[in-house]
């Protein structure tokens, strides 16, 4: 595949529903007649396995790339990464429509509060850019097509920079009989054909870790049950056995204090990769927490854990296990309500 063409890639939504696959037809209809583009079709990214064509495809694509599906791009681009699939996240200048009316108590904010230092992607971030766009933002097909048309020439133009700095900083070779440059020759791949990139993937479910917030406090890790956290051999959290989390339970993201766990499938628009603020603080009451409505993100994580638990033969453990702790590195600072509630439990000697 050529690194002079710009990838574009189509996720397409799970299930036949008439209206998104009219648009999805639409956009890879109006992209295929573009010439500086590779245009492929693949089944719901989310639910790619490593052995499906649609993801080994993906990991075969060396530039630049843009790929459209129907969830937000903070959570297909991490979505990505944790594949192995790597680049700079692109910015695109399609906006998403008005605010939604998201569900209440899902502990986001959308004040800018401060963060303590995320700890990154890991490993060696290839040079090239990511660009993800979400299929809800619009319902025009052109609306698409002339994003990706931008980002075609942005990319290009990026490329033409880099190739005048290289020319610019490389030494000039004079050889009788050999050109002074040798061309990038495009990388022997392997052709996928349409039928074999849309082979049906099975539905998944999967929390994705979104490493530009992470900050490692392995909250997470205290709190899932299942055994779907681990950590690497430098101790930085991943998602290590994905099929073990229960199908619908996003209680782990709720405990998240930097909002860095994307369910992308999931109803509410905080928890599924929407690019709203992290998380400055949660409304926590003791009382609702041990017997009162269910209204607030760690009442309602506790919740989720023990439904979990029980549909799955165990014991509920309530607010007894894995309950958030402040990381111990912080600077000491007034309690917030989260801190109150772990010195009442401790008080109460659970």
């Amino acid at each position: 595949m050529s690194r002079s063409r710009l990838t574009v890639v189509l996720s397409q939504a799970p299930g036949k529903h008439p209206a998104k696959r009219a648009l999805e037809e639409s956009i890879v209809a109006a992209l295929l007649f573009e010439p500086d583009l590779e245009v492929s079709v693949v089944p719901n990214l989310y639910d790619l396995g490593p052995d499906h064509t649609g993801r080994l495809f993906l990991d075969g694509v060396a530039g630049d790339m843009v790929v459209i599906s129907w969830l937000y791009p903070r959570a297909a681009f991490w979505l990505l990464d944790r594949d192995g699939i790597k680049g700079h996240m692109g910015e695109s200048q399609m906006k998403p429509p008005a605010d939604e009316d998201d569900d209440a108590g899902e502990g986001e904010t959308d004040t800018p509060v401060d963060k303590p230092e995320a700890i990154g992607a890991a490993g060696t971030i290839p040079d090239r850019h990511i660009y993800c766009l979400d299929l809800r933002d619009s319902n025009k097909h052109e609306t698409f097509v002339a994003e990706v048309k931008r980002i075609a020439a942005e990319c290009k133009d990026r490329r033409a920079a880099k190739a005048r700095e290289k020319a610019a900083n490389s030494p000039a070779i004079i050889q009788l009989g050999l050109s002074a440059t040798k061309p990038d020759l495009p990388t022997e791949q392997k052709a996928f054909a349409p039928e074999a990139l849309l082979a049906p993937a099975g539905r998944r479910w999967y929390p994705v870790i979104d490493y530009s917030r992470c900050t490692n406090c392995l909250e997470c890790l205290d709190f899932c049950l299942f055994g779907v956290y681990g950590v690497d051999s430098l101790e930085r959290i991943l998602v290590e056995n994905q099929d073990q989390c229960k199908k619908g339970c996003p209680a782990c993201s709720r405990v998240c204090p930097q909002q860095a766990i994307i369910f992308p499938e999931y109803k509410s628009a905080a928890i599924a990769g929407a690019d709203t603020g992290a998380v400055g603080g949660l409304k926590i009451d003791l009382s609702r927490l041990f017997g009162g409505d269910v209204g607030d993100a760690l009442s309602a994580a506790v919740a989720e854990r023990d439904r979990e638990l029980v549909n799955d033969g165990r014991a509920a453990v309530g607010a007894t296990v894995g309950i958030p702790k402040r990381q111990t590195s912080k600077p000491a600072g007034p309690k917030d309500d989260l801190d109150k509630l772990v010195d009442d439990l401790d008080n109460l000697g659970l």
